[in-house]
């Protein structure tokens, strides 16, 4: 099948290499045409993906037209997805064609998830709202060596959660689908605010069972709002939930931990955010959650001071402290 994927990011780059490996037609749409030129001549992502060659069935373009594609991946930044969507759609063929969102945030504002946002704006362009979700343990550069890995496809509609499975599913990259798309694209988002904690934990040095604490007690933070939201609860012990929160915690690959690394060194939000190629997609997320959360009245404890730690000038070890005080009370 034709897949194109929208954004040449790191991203974007490896779920297009991965469309290449399940045995389908890669079409990777840039922002520009010297940009496609330029992916297209070296077989390589210089900036973001270095020493990981391109596979030369890929093909880069700027250009969405031309037959439509049996899906479309978008993998823009979640903040970004709506000025994506109001871009490409007027030039994008409109056929039997499957939108999912492969970002893992909540837009600012709307506190919308990714594939409500594709639902908006594919009805405001007269399109058919046929939508899902990819989220799961992965480490763009890891998946895209062909390192084994796993994802989840996520939708309401039985037909186009196999669509998405064939779209990617290889030997090297295995993918399940779940048709809880609340709770696969929550567990996405919401583990990015829990490895920044989990970051800055070790940057101060505070050991292995801080760290177990925080992903534990993170992972319950997650579920809360998760089912709050109308997710299933299994949803979180699974490849979306646990699985992506122990992959972004742990991994020193992970752009989420690597910032909570640096601001548990002492280093600013805005320093670590220097020369930083890549979007930290738990930076926003941080402040979307936490509205959502008192919106429903949703306990997020670790969350709050990751805030605090982020935006509001909490010195990290007084984080810990504060965590530490907290009133006892019993595990659930």
């Amino acid at each position: 099948m034709k897949v194109m994927v929208i954004g040449a990011t790191s991203w974007g780059c490896t779920l297009a290499t991965c469309v290449d490996r399940a045995g389908n037609d890669a079409l990777v749409l840039c922002r520009t045409p010297d940009e496609a030129a330029e992916l297209s001549a070296a077989r390589e992502h210089r900036r973001l993906l270095p020493g990981v060659p391109l596979p030369d069935g890929l093909t880069f373009t700027a250009d969405p037209s031309g037959a439509p594609p049996a899906a479309v991946i978008w993998a823009t930044p979640s903040q970004r997805l709506r000025d994506n969507l109001r871009i490409v759609l007027p030039n994008l063929t409109p056929g039997d064609t499957v939108h999912a969102s492969a970002a893992k945030g909540l837009e600012k504002g709307s506190h919308l998830r990714m594939t409500e946002v594709l639902e908006q704006e594919l009805n405001l362009a007269g399109r058919e709202p046929r939508v899902g979700s990819v989220s799961g343990p992965n480490i763009a550069r890891e998946v895209a060596r062909g390192l084994p890995a796993t994802t989840v496809v996520a939708s309401a509609d039985e037909a186009d959660r196999d669509r998405l499975q064939q779209a990617l599913n290889s030997t090297s990259f295995r993918v399940y689908t779940n048709e809880d798309v609340i709770g696969v694209e929550l567990g996405g988002a919401l583990k990015n605010v829990i490895a920044i904690a989990v970051g800055t934990a070790v940057g101060l040095d505070t050991g292995d069972n801080a760290r177990a604490a925080l992903m534990t007690r993170g992972l319950s933070e997650i579920a809360r709002l998760g089912v709050a939201l109308g997710a299933s609860p299994s949803t979180f012990a699974g490849l979306a939930g646990l699985g992506d929160l122990l992959a972004t915690a742990s991994s020193p690959r992970s752009r989420n931990r690597t910032l909570g690394e640096k601001i548990g060194s002492g280093m600013t939000l805005s320093e670590a955010m220097a020369d930083n190629p890549h979007v930290v997609e738990g930076v926003e997320t941080t402040r979307v959650v936490l509205e959502v959360a008192e919106s429903l009245g949703v306990d997020m404890p670790i969350a709050e001071v990751v805030s605090q730690v982020l935006f509001e000038d909490l010195e990290p070890r007084q984080a810990i402290r504060v965590l530490m005080e907290r009133a006892p009370t019993v595990e659930g």
